[in-house]
């Protein structure tokens, strides 16, 4: 039986490039295939600041959906805590399509119902298969 690797599909702001990176890299030594994003708008890796039209940005973001749709679980990069409106919704998409999502850092919530919000739409997991951040 020829067992394929996990997929995981890398999620957070792209202004943690260096998050991006480190996390591509463990996930890789671990056995795991890596989907990413490609383009930082945020950082200056591209040879200079480079932003996108609202329509490339469209374009990006549905992209990012399809990496979620081919990947066995989200690794959600909240550097601080921080999940922006894009992760939100990639994170909302991911349980609805019944993704294991786990989390850099421990996800925070504001309430018991934000909480309780979250875990209805699907299964939270932070670590432990990762040494993330540990």
């Amino acid at each position: 039986m020829n067992m394929r690797p996990t997929i995981v599909c890398l999620c957070g702001s792209t202004r943690f490039y260096e998050a991006f990176q480190e996390a591509n890299y463990i996930e890789t030594m671990a056995g795991k295939i890596v989907l990413t994003v490609g383009h930082y708008p945020h950082t200056t890796v591209h040879g200079g600041k480079v932003g996108c039209t609202p329509h490339e940005k469209y374009k990006l973001d549905a992209l990012h959906l399809a990496k979620i749709d081919m990947a066995d679980e989200v690794l959600i990069l909240n550097v601080g805590g921080y999940i922006g409106e894009s992760t939100a919704r990639e994170i909302a998409y991911a349980a609805m399509r019944g993704k294991k999502i786990r989390y850099l850092e421990a996800a925070q919530f504001s309430s018991p119902q934000e909480r309780s919000n979250a875990e209805s739409r699907g299964p939270v997991f932070v670590g432990p298969e990762s040494d993330i951040g540990h």
